[in-house]
């Protein structure tokens, strides 16, 4: 066997910092760089979603350490907070992370930088306490959110603020949805236990189980050939709450990558009727793949459903399910680059761009008919506000009754006629708005 070059760590910390510095310099998500297959993988992508977790805690203490930090390229300093995180929040030696660290800026052709490298990190480690007592200060730095994002969670929930802060910087677990029409989830339980993987299942969602460790779903029993798929369990309650029946026809409007859309087949049965749309050739693609894993059809098109004319038949529908686009302020226990990503000037962007999908997807519905509103964001603006906005705009809807949220799930909120489930509150699960109108009229 050829023995590596590079100190152990030196190619996971120097792709990690490739990833971080992806987001943080040029704006891109990144699971474009950590879903590629690779030797390390696995590594690599909890270092880069750690360091993102915890980015701007960690750059604020790096950044004192550099005389010009203008003047060092962008991935140099992605890789002083990679290592930061590294020496901060594992387990492995400061000494062997700075080692590794200085080795990987050669991997990433950088070798006249590893003496700056060497000398930053070994001050970050002898005065990493101060360092980050400074950062610490403010609710914003502890915690590791934008200041924005920190004063809309407490404008908009301040009570549950500082949980909500917490829990997107926590791990997230894996949870599955069990397709019922074959298996209890309880059996399932039972099947992985006998695999050797502790699961339990969920006290209030009847198709959820969660792994106390995450695995690869490879390694699931049933998933290959569609008895399972992986969905948060507040997630789950989407198929349910829009009260589609066999013999009623169903659109899912913003149906990438498909969950959704499974677990409404996976209700309806052989007698469903479901239209799965999106705006993109290649997400309609994803959709196809999810959906011949669990061995469902539905009739895919792509299409804006802002414009119905680009894929309607003119044939009313029964039931609409909107998963609108978002800000993801839901899901940032998952997504920690949203952290970086996001802007304050993205949220009324979102909320525009959702009312328009809603005003679409409205006229597409016939009279009676059904229409799910859903977001993984907590912001008023995105969820409550934009359904007020539509029932003002379009007289013939009306906000249906949703279930009491304590039935929904543990914590889940009333707000705006609708439902709001918060990362961080007693559900253990995403975050989550749910809202549901009902056409009365054929028109105004």
């Amino acid at each position: 066997m050829t023995k590596s070059p590079w100190a152990p760590g030196a190619p996971a910390l120097a792709a990690a910092a490739r990833a971080v510095d992806a987001v943080v310099t040029r704006g891109e998500s990144a699971d474009t760089f950590l879903a590629a297959p690779g030797p390390e993988r696995a590594a690599v992508r909890a270092i880069a979603l750690g360091t993102l977790r915890w980015y701007l805690r960690l750059a604020p203490a790096v950044n004192p350490l550099l005389s010009r930090p203008a003047g060092v390229p962008s991935a140099i300093r992605s890789l002083l907070v990679v290592a930061a995180h590294q020496v901060e929040y594992s387990r492995n030696a400061p000494e062997a992370t700075v080692h590794a660290a200085v080795d990987a800026t050669r991997v990433l052709e950088s070798p006249r930088l590893s003496g700056l490298v060497n000398a930053v990190l070994r001050r970050f480690v002898a005065e990493r306490p101060a360092l980050l007592e400074q950062v610490d200060r403010s609710l914003a730095g502890r915690t590791a959110h934008p200041e924005w994002l920190v004063e809309r969670f407490r404008g908009a929930w301040p009570g549950d603020a500082d949980s909500m802060l917490a829990a997107g910087n926590a791990h997230p677990p894996l949870t599955l949805r069990v397709d019922l029409t074959r298996m209890s989830a309880d059996d399932y339980v039972s099947r992985l236990a006998a695999a050797g993987i502790d699961a339990y299942k969920s006290q209030w969602s009847p198709s959820a189980v969660t792994l106390t460790r995450p695995v690869a779903v490879s390694e699931l029993s049933g998933f290959a050939d569609g008895l399972v798929s992986v969905q948060d369990a507040g997630a789950q309650l989407a198929a349910p709450l829009l009260e589609a029946r066999p013999g009623l026809r169903v659109l899912d409007a913003c149906a990438a990558p498909g969950g959704k859309t499974g677990h409404l087949l996976e209700l309806l049965g052989a007698e469903a009727d479901v239209t799965a749309l999106d705006v993109s050739a290649e997400r309609v693609a994803l959709i196809r793949e999810n959906l011949q894993r669990l061995g469902r059809t539905a009739c895919l098109k792509v299409g804006d459903a802002r414009e119905p004319t680009s894929f309607w038949d003119g044939r009313p529908f029964d039931r609409i399910l909107v998963d609108a686009p978002c800000s993801s302020t839901g899901v940032i226990r998952r997504h920690p680059d949203i952290k970086l990503l996001r802007r304050p000037a993205d949220i009324p962007a979102f909320a525009a761009l959702q009312l328009a999908i809603l005003r679409g997807a409205a006229s597409l519905l016939g009279p009676g008919g059904r229409l799910l509103y859903v977001t993984c964001s907590v912001l008023p603006e995105e969820n409550e506000d934009v359904v007020a906005q539509l029932i003002a705009g379009v007289p013939e809807l009306r906000l249906a009754v949703l279930p009491q949220p304590a039935a929904l799930a543990p914590g889940a909120r009333a707000r705006g006629g609708g439902v709001q489930i918060l990362h961080g509150a007693e559900a253990g699960t995403d975050g989550f708005y749910y809202a549901c109108l009902e056409k009365t009229t054929v028109g105004a």
